[in-house]
């Protein structure tokens, strides 16, 4: 068994290969964002392929290949590849998470890419039907899974309820909230855990924190026996340098000032500083719990926040999300004994940039609170180092490398612990200053307020960057009051008092979200390290081509430009915003 938390229509090679260069894609030829029908038409259609006169329909080979001389053939264990599609015929599989970005691009690629056999789904619902319900409006019925519904036709209902089964359940509850059915149903019949259910808000109070993202992954692991888990590879704190695929060893801090070099080369801790502990840590949230459970709620809440990043600053994270996913990983790594466990550590995951179609995107992600508010004008400013990398990845290349990772490690079946980066920066690295760029030229071109916009020509201007806060808060104050019509200094006259003070309002308003933004997001504009992905990049080695084809991973095919001003963007402004994306006249490189 394999464990993992994180989180059948097989063509003949030639015609999967034309049929992959027709599909649209940020790939090769310019992407059209909103006709990805033709996917899914082309994984019916029968293509003629003309090579030195001879078609091509359903054989793979060359009709002279048993002619040529048997040295020239290719090798049988490069043409099998990883056997992903092997590995995952028949085979069931529990996922945590499903519901989430991540976890639904999984269920997509699964359904759509493999014979697999059931997919049950831990869902947080009060009971069966509500959980039948979830399951129904947030994935059944979900676009991402357009093109698996095209496939199907009219048998897609009786396709998804076959492979999907709900579980009622929560991970931060006992045996995962499961019933004893439920229970020994997912023991018995289970091949592959995916564990993509998390908390993920950067600040959230401790407790919250420890339960769901250190205490759950433990629950799971003593439910099911087996594991396979995704951590945001900011789990390496406030290190620099080259970040290693090794895993996090129990006890070991990130702080900058430690002697220990364990990114490096050695496994031992050399430090002065206290280690990370993390019963006392537990320990530490449930007594502060009990102690301000006098307070009201928003106190409670706001002391429980502060005393996480408190502890995260301590121990060198950047926020007590990385830290308390660290945490996770530590105890992992600690229990699993002989269980063969699959670590995915994916940067900053943003919009699917080729399967199931381009751009799809749910919920306000990591930078796009960014991109959105710099769109609007209402950002003149961030901290960042221009020449430093902004490492996103696209969601469907964390899913697709999941699930080649799987079937790697799930068909050897060792009781070994293997970590891959899913990152962008060592291979394909974005400046800060490319990204920027690219933002200005899409909205200069296609603004998200056009009205405003015309109105106002300077709302769009291109963002200065800053190592500081003291003078990218300054800068912003007098900006924003300059777009505004006001001067950083304001005098009230009587004739004009409301109408001043109504845009005063609204610039403090203003000056204080893009402050809070920029506070949030420092950490990662100054960030100085890159994630080695030399685990990630065997993989794609031992990829056969077909494999590479239908599960893309390699970043070196993403072309950036492209990617947020005809897919990103627009998918933003498509699935989030609900604005139009007509207008657009600047060109993808």
């Amino acid at each position: 068994m394999l464990v993992i938390t994180q989180s059948s229509f097989v063509c003949p090679r030639i015609k999967l290969c034309v049929e992959k260069s027709k599909a649209i894609s940020l790939f090769g030829t310019n992407s059209n964002y909103n006709n990805h029908e033709n996917k899914c038409i082309n994984l019916k259609r029968n293509i003629n392929v003309l090579h030195n006169g001879y078609s091509y329909f359903t054989s793979p080979y060359h009709p002279l290949q048993s002619e040529l001389p048997k040295q020239l053939e290719e090798d049988d264990d490069n043409i099998a590849g990883i056997g992903i599609l092997k590995f995952f015929h028949g085979k069931n599989i529990f996922i945590t998470g499903a519901t989430g970005l991540l976890g639904k691009v999984l269920v997509e690629k699964i359904l759509r890419s493999t014979d697999v056999g059931k997919i049950y789904v831990l869902i947080k619902a009060k009971d069966k039907d509500s959980a039948f319900d979830r399951l129904t409006k947030e994935i059944i019925n979900s676009e991402l899974l357009s093109c698996l519904k095209e496939k199907h036709g009219k048998y897609y209902e009786t396709f998804v309820k076959e492979k999907l089964i709900p579980i009622v359940g929560n991970i931060c509850e006992p045996n995962l909230g499961m019933d004893s059915h439920s229970a020994y149903a997912i023991k018995k019949d289970v091949h592959v855990i995916i564990q993509s259910a998390a908390s993920t808000t950067l600040n959230d109070r401790y407790d919250l924190l420890l339960e769901a993202n250190m205490n759950a992954p433990q629950r799971l692991m003593s439910v099911v026996n087996l594991i396979k888990f995704d951590f945001v590879a900011y789990v390496n704190g406030r290190r620099e340098g080259t970040i290693l695929e090794k895993p996090l060893i129990m006890g070991h801090n990130r702080r900058k000032d430690n002697d220990d070099d364990d990114d490096n080369n050695n496994d031992e801790i050399v430090s002065s500083f206290a280690r990370l502990d993390v019963t006392d840590e537990l320990n530490m949230a449930l007594k502060a719990s009990t102690a301000f459970s006098n307070s009201d709620d928003y106190d409670l809440t706001k002391n429980l926040k502060r005393l996480a990043q408190d502890r995260a600053t301590l121990y060198g994270w950047y926020n007590p999300y990385h830290m308390t996913k660290a945490m996770g990983e530590m105890v992992l790594n600690e229990i699993r004994g002989d269980v063969p466990l699959l670590i995915i550590r994916p940067t900053v995951i943003e919009s699917s940039c080729k399967d199931p179609f381009p751009g799809w995107i749910q919920g306000n992600r990591m930078f796009d609170p960014v991109i959105i508010s710099y769109g609007k004008g209402q950002l003149p400013a961030f901290i960042c180092d221009p020449n430093k990398h902004v490492d996103i990845i696209p969601v469907d290349m964390v899913a697709n490398t999941t699930i080649a990772a799987v079937a790697k490690h799930g068909a050897i079946n060792e009781p070994q612990l293997n970590v891959y980066h899913v990152a962008s920066s060592a291979l394909n690295p974005l400046k800060y200053s490319d990204f920027f760029e690219f933002l200005y030229d899409y909205f200069n071109s296609t603004p998200l307020n056009p009205s405003e916009n015309n109105n106002n020509n300077n709302n769009i201007s291109k963002i200065k960057c800053f190592d500081n806060f003291y003078d990218f808060s300054k800068y912003t104050r007098q900006e924003i009051c300059r777009r505004n019509g006001l001067g950083y200094k304001v005098t009230v006259g009587s004739d004009d008092e409301k109408i001043i003070r109504k845009l005063q309002s609204q610039c403090k308003a203003k000056v204080a979200y893009a402050e809070q933004l920029c506070k949030m997001y420092e950490f990662i504009g100054l960030f100085n390290a890159r994630f080695h992905t030399g685990n990630t990049q065997k993989l794609l080695e031992e990829m056969s081509k077909e494999e590479q084809l239908d599960f893309e991973v390699d970043v070196m095919n993403i072309q950036w430009r492209k990617y947020f001003q005809e897919i990103h963007i627009p998918g933003l402004r498509k699935h989030l915003l609900n604005t139009p994306t007509t207008g657009r006249t600047s060109s993808a490189v």
